[in-house]
């Protein structure tokens, strides 16, 4: 293995949080009443994402996020609501989203045995680790580093010390992290000086100032990055032989 030391994003990465945004936004939105549609979902990413970005740049609180971004929303549709108590019903329905992306179950469970796995994630506490649970990610995992309980966030160095301090005999030379995210976690890894595998399915375009040392399209190119076989590939490849 290149790295001993994997730390794993979780939205979009080893979950997709598309699916389960969606699920929620639909259930919580049907309760107020509001038709969902393609227009509806846009209008809500607008308000919510500007804020998380902010949250990035440390010009607000991850609580000034969450308790915020129903009320602004619903203002644009000229209606008022009580954001927090909103926001805490949709966290409630988002943590019951646990659909894995592809095989990333399969790729954590067998990267486990080879390396020492983290996760490091934005977002909220209670709500990343019922996800992680209830996709039986959990156990594969040495620890989880949120930002609500670091006090800092990705891509800010003080979370990724915060998480290198926590981490056994840590050695920036081998560990990387792994992410959909370019501002968040390949320009957090760059910062903290470590390798950077970003997942690129869609071939977004790079940003200026964030070159990722990796990038992917799908999780299970990382066996390459690592220098590792892939149990997957293999098992796929006697299937289609018939060998056993």
């Amino acid at each position: 293995m290149n790295f001993q030391t994997l730390l794993f994003d979780v939205d979009d990465t080893l979950l997709d949080f598309q699916a389960a945004e969606d699920q929620a936004l639909q259930r919580l939105f049907r309760e107020k009443k509001v038709a969902w549609s393609p227009a509806i979902k846009a209008a809500y990413q607008q308000v919510n994402q500007q804020l998380w970005r902010d949250y990035e740049l440390g010009k607000i609180s991850r609580n000034e996020v969450t308790d915020t971004r129903f009320g602004k929303f619903f203002a644009t549709l000229n209606q008022r609501v009580d954001s927090p108590k909103m926001d805490q019903q949709y966290r409630s329905y988002l943590a019951q989203g646990s659909q894995l992306l592809a095989n990333s179950r399969e790729i954590v469970a067998d990267l486990a045995q080879k390396a020492d796995l983290y996760i490091v994630t934005n977002g909220v506490s209670e709500t990343q680790r019922n996800r992680l649970t209830k996709a039986g990610l959990l156990p594969y995992f040495k620890d989880i580093f949120v930002s609500e309980e670091t006090g800092y966030q990705k891509p800010m160095k003080e979370f990724f010390d915060y998480v290198f301090q926590r981490i056994p005999n840590f050695k920036a030379s081998e560990t990387v992290i792994i992410g959909d995210s370019l501002t968040s976690d390949i320009q957090g890894g760059q910062g903290a000086g470590i390798a950077t595998v970003w997942l690129n399915p869609e071939q977004q375009p790079l940003l200026p100032g964030i070159t990722p040392t990796y990038e992917i399209r799908q999780l299970a190119e990382l066996y390459q990055i690592l220098g590792s076989d892939n149990p997957l590939a293999n098992r796929k490849k006697s299937l289609a032989t018939g060998q056993k």
